[in-house]
């Protein structure tokens, strides 16, 4: 079964619940890796940096954020090169989640309690969001600015609820 729609647990508005040894079986988050490429780079070698910014109070799950990560690295191979650009995810999804499957078949309603226990089971991790935060940096030579800028920027594509354009 695959995930449901990002329209679901897109806002917030409780306290954060992270995994704990309170709240087990979560399933680990698809996203493992947030820093890319030349890691050990100086500041002065990639002067130029463009962030892409939540405009909104938002939640982002793993997988968004793993395919971000993904398509920017893609679009910047292609176009600066393996060695030419430094990208760093700056969410990190540590809120659970929780869904209440319900059965959808003739007769269902005799085998399951409707609402009653709704508080359900694990289904995966997001990041919380504020507006005006980051949510990826790139950062490049000066000589690969249009890339960075270009529209839409790379990565920005993959998160829910498209964010502003990206800032340098």
């Amino acid at each position: 079964m695959g995930c449901r729609p990002a329209r679901r647990y897109r806002y917030f508005k409780n306290k954060p619940y992270p995994k704990s040894h309170f709240c087990q079986g979560v399933p680990d988050a698809n996203i493992c890796i947030f820093d890319l490429r030349c890691k050990k780079a100086k500041v002065d070698e990639f002067p130029l940096c463009g962030h892409i910014v939540s405009d909104e109070y938002e939640q982002l799950s793993s997988e968004a954020l793993e395919a971000a990560r993904i398509c920017a690295n893609k679009y910047m191979v292609k176009s600066c090169g393996k060695d030419g650009f430094h990208i760093r995810v700056q969410l990190h999804p540590f809120h659970v989640i929780h869904t209440n499957k319900m059965l959808s078949y003739t007769g269902a309603d005799r085998l399951q309690t409707g609402m009653r226990g709704a508080f359900g089971k694990a289904q995966g991790t997001v990041a919380r969001a504020h507006t005006a935060q980051v949510i990826m940096s790139i950062h490049t030579k000066l000589q690969t600015k249009e890339h960075v800028i270009e529209s839409p920027p790379p990565g920005q594509v993959q998160v829910p609820r498209p964010p502003e354009d990206p800032h340098l």
